[in-house]
């Protein structure tokens, strides 16, 4: 990790990151974690920097030693509802909120702060200079990626354990062939372009 100034005399922090923006399909998956400074984890880093293997073992690895870690979301609905911003700032929230222990202060990756009842901060690039949202982004980047593969199953075609819901080339030509499913974003580009046209 490179240094990070963490706010001094706080209490309990908590990191807390995001993934899935900016595919087509799915839910956005927030995380928020709490680390036990007595068992430190080797080997955090940003999520999309790590192999899948070591992604699940450090995901386990958080699961078994973190003071307290859980997850948000929010759902393609939500997501055309509020836009992708509000959104995962809403995914966010309920993040902390659903912490077993709630923190005193709160690191979000990124420039933007969700509502939370505690002070916190929002840091640029967070998910590479601070463990908390290093541990945050794995744990929501491993929960995402396994709903994206119960999804492949149900849906075969479309590829979805391969791209993740990412606006491939693959994902463009099977939406265009097989047409929009429940779980996709109606509000993307991508996939407004392949609804039928109402009269």
């Amino acid at each position: 990790m490179t240094a990070f100034e963490y706010p001094h005399n706080v209490g309990l922090i908590a990191g807390v990151d995001e993934v899935g923006r900016g595919p087509l399909i799915g839910a956005v998956v927030t995380a928020a974690v709490i680390l036990d400074p007595n068992k430190p984890i080797i080997g955090l880093a940003d999520s999309k920097k790590l192999s899948e293997k070591k992604r699940l073992l450090l995901a386990e690895a958080i699961k078994i030693n973190a003071l307290a870690w859980a997850l948000g979301r929010a759902e393609p609905e939500e997501i055309d509802q509020l836009n992708i911003l509000q959104a995962s700032l809403l995914a966010m929230q309920r993040a902390v909120e659903a912490l077993p222990i709630q923190p005193h202060f709160v690191l979000v990756d990124g420039n933007k702060l969700p509502k939370l009842r505690m002070p916190a901060q929002a840091v640029v690039k967070g998910d590479s200079l601070v463990a908390e949202i290093s541990a945050a982004s794995i744990l929501a980047k491993v929960a995402r990626d396994q709903e994206m593969a119960e999804l492949d199953r149900q849906y075969p075609h479309y590829g979805l354990a391969q791209h993740k819901g990412y606006p491939t080339a693959l994902h463009l030509e099977k939406l265009q062939q097989y047409g929009v499913l429940p779980q996709h974003r109606r509000s993307f580009a991508p996939v407004r372009k392949c609804l039928p046209q109402s009269l």
